[in-house]
């Protein structure tokens, strides 16, 4: 046989056949290739800082939304495997984050201090929500309430009676505060349709979870008046109410989430006994000014109106999940996305 000469109109079909060969071998590899990347599910992510988990280490520190590597969105993709896109974003709101830009003036950050120049507005979320999508979470509706600003209040108030009596309560409930924070609520319903329809609109084969809002303080136990690592001077008496009207968003939550077909994500239920009075190794609630938890060390030092603010906390937290409140969202949404349809 080793004698045996190929002629070389042989060798060159040969040669042509092993080089189509290989050309056809490396457009399978490739094509396996494309097709494996796509075959990760679409996962968008929307919401406001309890989504973007502000304030848990590491954070992207670019554009003032001060979102989390490992928040829930992220925690829930890698576990599930599916291909993210975060555009979560601390302050959102309804309609200036999900349904139109969300203007520089309401971002927070971390970090705390804008760049030279400011920030720059941040697209519409709902931008992000498209036809591809195969899940979306959101968690929204705080911001739009405008708990910040209720929350501060009592702090206020409870100031002034030192902590004594249920100032807060009766202004919300007796006072002019309460003619104002049924119209918030009015607003917030009408708003979250929208949202929803949009989100249907633009998605309709996705799993939708829409994530109400964990556990702040189910109950006063092992609250202390003026510990600014929990609710600092809000009244001991407002805390009942506080939690109430928690309940009371999440019960709107709850019901557009189940009026549009979508999965309501309930956090509230697994949170209690974690909340800001929680002790040091059940706590998944920052307090007002609290100690930075996660990965790293990255720290947004006072700056404004937190360096007024007394107590020894690292940064003004202002009452958010921790690391361990994400850890506890992603728990809850993942199951959500597991579940049959």
């Amino acid at each position: 046989m080793s004698g045996f000469t190929m002629p070389a109109t042989v060798r060159a079909s040969l040669a042509a056949a092993t080089a189509l060969a290989a050309t056809l071998a490396g457009f399978g590899t490739a094509s396996a290739a494309q097709t494996a990347v796509r075959s990760a599910p679409s996962y968008v992510a929307l919401g406001d800082s309890y989504s973007a988990n502000v304030f848990v280490r590491p954070w992207d520190d670019s554009d003032g939304c001060g979102r989390s590597y490992d928040n829930y969105p992220h925690q829930v993709a890698g576990e599930l495997g599916l291909d993210l896109h975060d555009v979560t974003c601390g302050a959102a709101e309804v309609q200036d984050g999900i349904l139109g830009p969300q203007p520089a003036s309401k971002l927070y950050g971390p970090p705390s201090t804008p760049p030279p120049g400011g920030w720059q507005d941040r697209p519409a979320q709902i931008d992000s929500v498209n036809p591809g999508a195969d899940y979306v979470s959101v968690g929204i509706g705080g911001n739009s309430l405008g708990f910040g600003d209720i929350v501060t209040e009592c702090l206020e108030r409870g100031l002034k009676t030192f902590g004594l009596g249920t100032p807060c309560t009766k202004y919300y409930t007796e006072g002019d505060g309460r003619a104002w924070l049924d119209g918030k609520f009015a607003q917030l319903d009408h708003e979250f349709g929208e949202m929803m329809n949009q989100i249907k609109d633009r998605a309709r084969f996705a799993k939708v979870a829409v994530v109400g809002y964990p556990a702040i303080v189910p109950t006063s136990s092992g609250c202390s008046w003026g510990d600014f690592h929990q609710l600092g001077t809000v009244a001991k008496g407002d805390m009942p109410w506080l939690d109430s009207l928690e309940r009371r968003l999440n019960d709107l939550i709850r019901y557009q989430a189940e009026e549009h077909g979508a999965t309501y994500v309930d956090t509230y239920s697994s949170s209690v006994g974690h909340g800001v009075c929680a002790s040091a190794d059940q706590k998944w609630m920052y307090g007002v000014k609290d100690d930075l938890t996660g990965q790293g060390d990255q720290t947004d030092p006072p700056a404004g109106f937190c360096k007024e603010i007394p107590g020894t906390g690292e940064t003004c937290t202002f009452v958010h999940p921790n690391v361990y409140g994400a850890e506890n969202e992603a728990r809850q949404v993942a199951a959500a996305f597991q579940q049959p349809e």
